[in-house]
């Protein structure tokens, strides 16, 4: 079938055309990129080639061979831009028009100074004017091959040769169908708005149109460069693309009053660079700086088409095997609120924190926390609004994963609620929860606050899974819970002798020893005192009915298994004087009695050896009624 390819087409879009969409032949492709995955071709207009770099939602098209060397493809979208002083032409969409051609006339490599300007010289006839390499000839070829597997134009060299010689590039007039857009110097011209899943580096002028969906503080910051602060938001377009803006210093005084959450604006002139993922959550490998040059133009016309959120909702039962600090969206219904409660930062400043949970259709509960201005926003709202009997949906936008004990989920400054949201997935969740929801049970897969009781971990797990599942073997520890009986307690050293004193609002706890004059001396403190403290190190053996391990139990956790204090089992053994008869029978007590052990299991470095380190973080005697309870509800 025989193709005529968009002749000087290369030569236009050096001079500034983005509108002809032409059709162009594929010569070469080549894969590059050490960290990501980007596709350079080379393409050529049959009179001349240059170097075209593929947008990477397009790299799918190379991967199924709908592009490959030969192929012709019409250029939807495209800008040429300037990429270590060299130009290129960056498609950011296309149609595969021929899967398969021959090599369609004499194309050669473009110079800087063939580009044209879109302004186009004509002859007195109106028409472009000719030269002897007559574009005609050239893209008069078909598409499949001769006789001898050649195509026609390379059978006789010495025309080639001749076709070869430098000629002067003909202006480049756009065929007659295409809107004429008159005469525009190349560095007036209004950027051209794109879809955000096109922008990338390579490209030079650009400009997007997109709803600002979260906006996040300023954040002061001080490094080797001084003080500093920043803010972010972020951006929704009406095809789905998400980006994060950063903005700094004088930059955050410019824009950060503008910027209103909801809002529509057509942002211009910004630079982009690799999304820093560790505080990036959106499906995006670029994020927009803005510079001092930049624009930020509020749409006077809300843009129906551009959503006001996008969600990508994970069930509550999936949540258990996400990694954590992973960013999620979830959506539940609230079932319980604790009230908020202060909480001091490492940093000395306090800040406010308040629990609850949510459940969903998959049969499992979940533990959010809210943190600073969350509590007493949505967090107040949430709790009159269980009080007064009514269970709301809440739908989380960018919550945080935490691991600590169990898994739950924690609010960020880029992290939104909406309560009772008017959209399919809270409708449907309010559907199953009135409908019979509200009494099923779930099972929790965070740390549960039972009323009247203390913590508890529903995430069970038996004494051989510890081993069988190698827990404890990856970078951060595991917790479980295990029900188990204690077997045996080692007595000869069950506590240790700590430092009493004081450091900020915490006890040293240091281990001390007595110096020269029989006063207690702690080398981290540098100072002696009359008495020291006792704090547990017990260990203990425990078992269930798949074998037994050993465990170490700390100060609170050895006070939960002995009922007493380190202290006063240290009297009962040493300063006693019915020989042992009372510490015997207090260790003799709690042998073979059943406890749920909140267990942090992490391997450590003895030496040389590692070793999986098992240690109790709670251990509370069963409630047979409670256990019953989980029991008939995991049947």
């Amino acid at each position: 079938m025989p193709v005529n390819l968009t002749a000087n087409s290369i030569s236009a879009i050096n001079g500034g055309d983005v509108n002809s969409k032409p059709l162009v032949q594929v010569l070469d492709i080549k894969l590059i990129g050490n960290t990501q995955e980007r596709y350079r071709l080379l393409i050529s207009d049959s009179v001349a080639t240059q170097h075209a770099m593929l947008a990477t939602q397009l790299n799918d098209r190379v991967k199924s061979a709908l592009v490959r060397k030969g192929s012709v493809i019409q250029l939807i979208d495209y800008i040429c831009s300037t990429v270590q002083n060299r130009k290129i032409i960056v498609v950011l969409n296309m149609e595969t028009i021929i899967p398969d051609c021959d090599i369609i006339g004499n194309p050669r490599m473009l110079s800087e100074s063939d580009s044209v300007p879109q302004k186009l010289a004509l002859d007195t006839s109106g028409r472009p004017p000719l030269t002897n390499n007559s574009s005609v000839g050239a893209q008069s070829s078909a598409c499949t091959s001769s006789s001898n597997g050649k195509n026609s134009s390379f059978q006789n060299p010495g025309n080639n040769m001749q076709s070869f010689r430098p000629t002067v590039q003909p202006p480049y007039q756009p065929p007659p169908n295409y809107k004429h857009h008159g005469a525009i110097m190349r560095n007036e011209a209004p950027a051209r708005i794109i879809p955000i899943a096109a922008l990338n580096p390579y490209q030079g002028r650009w400009a997007i149109k997109a709803r600002v969906t979260a906006k996040g503080d300023i954040r002061r910051f001080n490094n080797a460069k001084g003080d500093g602060k920043v803010f972010s938001f972020d951006l929704l377009d009406s095809d789905g693309g998400e980006i994060r803006v950063t903005c700094f210093n004088a930059v955050v005084d410019r824009f950060h009053d503008t910027i209103e959450v909801g809002k529509v604006y057509v942002i211009s002139k910004g630079s982009l660079k690799a999304a820093r993922k560790n505080f990036n959550h959106l499906n995006n490998e670029w994020e927009i700086f803005l510079e001092t040059t930049s624009t930020v133009d509020p749409c006077p016309d809300e843009d129906s088409s551009i959503p006001r959120q996008q969600f990508s909702f994970r069930p509550i039962s999936e949540i258990e095997n996400v990694e954590s600090n992973s960013i999620l969206d979830v959506i539940g219904v609230v079932v319980t609120v604790n009230p908020s409660v202060p909480i001091l930062r490492k940093n000395g400043m306090e800040t406010q924190r308040r629990i609850l949970n949510l459940k969903d259709q998959s049969g499992r509960s979940v533990e959010l926390t809210l943190w600073g201005d969350f509590c007493n926003r949505e967090g107040q709202q949430l709790q009159e609004t269980v009080e007064n009997g009514t269970f709301p949906v809440l739908a989380v936008k960018a919550g945080k994963i935490n691991d600590f004990s169990g898994k739950s989920i924690g609010t960020i400054s880029s992290t939104q609620l909406f309560i009772d949201p008017d959209f399919p997935e809270a409708h449907s969740l309010r559907d199953w929860f009135d409908r019979g929801g509200k009494n099923t049970s779930s099972h929790s897969i965070s740390r549960e606050f039972i009323p009247g009781g203390g913590p508890r971990n529903e995430i069970r797990k038996s004494l051989a899974q510890i081993k069988d599942e190698g827990l404890g073997r990856s970078d951060k520890p595991d917790w479980i819970t295990v029900k188990a009986t204690t077997s045996f307690i080692k007595t000869d050293t069950f506590c240790y002798t700590a430092c009493p004193l004081m450091i900020g609002d915490r006890q040293c706890n240091k281990k001390v020893t007595k110096s020269g004059n029989s006063r207690w001396l702690c080398d981290r403190c540098n100072q002696e005192f009359e008495e020291c403290d006792y704090r547990y190190l017990l260990q203990v053996q425990v078992q269930d009915h798949t074998g037994l391990t050993w465990v170490t139990a700390f100060q609170e956790a050895g006070e939960e298994i002995l009922g007493c204090s380190a202290k006063e089992l240290y009297v009962l053994k040493y300063e006693s004087e019915d020989d042992n008869t009372k510490f015997a029978e207090t260790i003799r007590t709690c042998l073979f009695t059943e406890f749920l052990f909140r267990l942090k299991i992490k391997e450590e470095i003895y030496g040389d050896e590692q070793r999986v380190k098992i240690t109790v973080v709670k251990a509370e005697r069963v409630n047979y009624s409670e256990e019953s309870k989980f029991l008939l509800a995991m049947i």
